[in-house]
């Protein structure tokens, strides 16, 4: 179901799309994290953020 309102779709986004993936385990972190919250790994990468069609 999409949402209609833009306010409550641009925090959905905010909180989906800008974070930090680990490298190592596969852990989401906050977008301002230095290390992994799980396994404390510093090899963090952003989340990838394209939109397109899934195929």
């Amino acid at each position: 179901m999409p949402i209609a309102d833009v306010t409550k779709k641009q925090i959905a986004q905010k909180r989906r799309l800008f974070l930090k993936v680990c490298l190592r385990c596969g852990a989401r972190n906050a977008l301002q994290a230095t290390r992994c919250r799980k396994c404390h790994a510093s090899v963090l990468r952003l989340k990838n953020r394209s939109v397109g069609l899934k195929k």
